[in-house]
């Protein structure tokens, strides 16, 4: 897979000091897990469900996951489990398909069953989602997914997501945590990322996130994520790439509070009315979000809707400051401090250096952008495609 393959060349070298390389999904599980970005979700009930995974991979989407669990009503299941077998089967005729694609199943049983029915279509299958997965109940999904990557001669990869009142609630919250990290350390070379359900989360209390906030003024579900980080996503052996939760609006509303984009940018890059189309479908709470889970040590982000990805993308690709200011700490051998080259801030040749070797980790998945170009550019680049 590669990211913005959907870009034609004379673009990409506007935009682009070194571009996107191609991700192995065999490679190293850091890299495969960092250039996840935008995991798309689809209903697996959809009658046109392969069409529409080769053509939002086609439109840029790289790590895609066909629903088995809150997407479809329990009448509905077997004909689920039959569609998700014949896409499979179906992808794997396709010469089009460039994303990994998921299979979220509600059960250890489901996945068994999927990978006894479906044929070819496991060379087209990546691994599956295991919601609401504690310590408890997860050894049986992983136990199973390592069994099917047995039976299929391939490595499928698994993607827990956090969102059980265990991981929730705070008297048993550290307990549990430290439980499943001691399970995902035992499946390490399986698990690929740790996914955040705060959807479930918020529904605990009785909460529904408004789309003029963010996920960190939820203070509840904040403090649950900042646990699932220190406890997950250290650096090092002990920690695994850790996934945003989901961004869940997409059209235009009455806005209480004021925009969270600030005009300059987009007056610079003559883009005002871009902006304008970024606000009323509530796009600029996204990029904050996503701006966020940056700074919270989080990577890449569950979305429901195409409209999503190009703004996780957007902000994923490394500027041309963050990639030199990364190389000149990893080019050092000792410690101490240096001016950065754009003479604006000291990096710390120590304490940065796990920060920069992320960002050349998401400097080889998403690219880095020319100097001078910026976020605007590149979402006004994927927004014509």
């Amino acid at each position: 897979m590669q990211h913005f393959r959907h870009l034609d060349a004379a673009t990409q070298a506007a935009l682009f000091f070194r571009s996107p390389s191609p991700v192995d999904p065999n490679g190293d599980l850091a890299s495969v897990a960092t250039a996840l970005g935008a995991t798309l979700y689809m209903p697996a009930t959809r009658q046109d469900l392969t069409a529409t995974l080769v053509k939002r991979s086609a439109e840029g989407v790289c790590s895609l996951v066909i629903d088995l669990e809150d997407a479809v009503a329990d009448d509905n299941l077997e004909e689920a489990i039959g569609n998700t077998v014949a896409t499979l089967d179906e992808l794997h005729l396709s010469d089009d398909l460039g994303s990994l694609v998921f299979v979220r199943a509600r059960t250890p049983e489901q996945i068994r069953r999927i990978s006894t029915e479906v044929a070819h279509g496991a060379r087209a299958l990546s691994g599956f989602v295991v919601p609401k997965f504690t310590a408890a109940r997860g050894a049986s999904f992983l136990d199973e997914i390592a069994a099917a990557s047995d039976v299929h001669g391939k490595r499928l990869f698994a993607m827990p997501v956090l969102e059980s009142t265990e991981v929730l609630f705070r008297e048993t919250r550290d307990a549990e945590l430290m439980a499943i990290r001691e399970l995902l350390v035992a499946h390490r070379d399986r698990i690929l990322a740790v996914r955040i359900g705060a959807t479930d989360m918020c529904g605990n209390f009785g909460i529904r996130r408004d789309r003029d906030l963010t996920i960190y003024d939820v203070r509840v579900v904040a403090d649950a994520i900042s646990a699932i980080v220190n406890h997950l996503g250290r650096s090092g052996d002990s920690g695994f790439v850790i996934t945003g939760p989901v961004w869940e609006y997409f059209a235009d509303h009455e806005r209480m509070f004021r925009p969270m984009l600030r005009q300059t940018p987009f007056v610079e890059h003559e883009a005002v009315r871009f902006r304008q189309q970024l606000v009323s479908s509530d796009l600029d709470g996204l990029l904050r979000e996503v701006a966020l889970d940056r700074a919270n040590g989080i990577q890449g982000k569950t979305v429901i809707h195409p409209s999503h990805v190009p703004a996780v993308h957007a902000l994923s690709a490394v500027t041309h400051e963050e990639y030199h200011d990364a190389l000149d700490i990893l080019e050092s051998n000792s410690g101490g401090v240096r001016p950065s080259g754009y003479r604006n801030k000291m990096n710390e040749l120590g304490p940065h250096r796990n920060w920069a070797r992320q960002t050349m980790l998401r400097a080889n998945a998403f690219g880095v952008t020319n100097e001078g170009i910026t976020f605007v550019d590149l979402l006004t680049a994927l927004a014509g495609r």
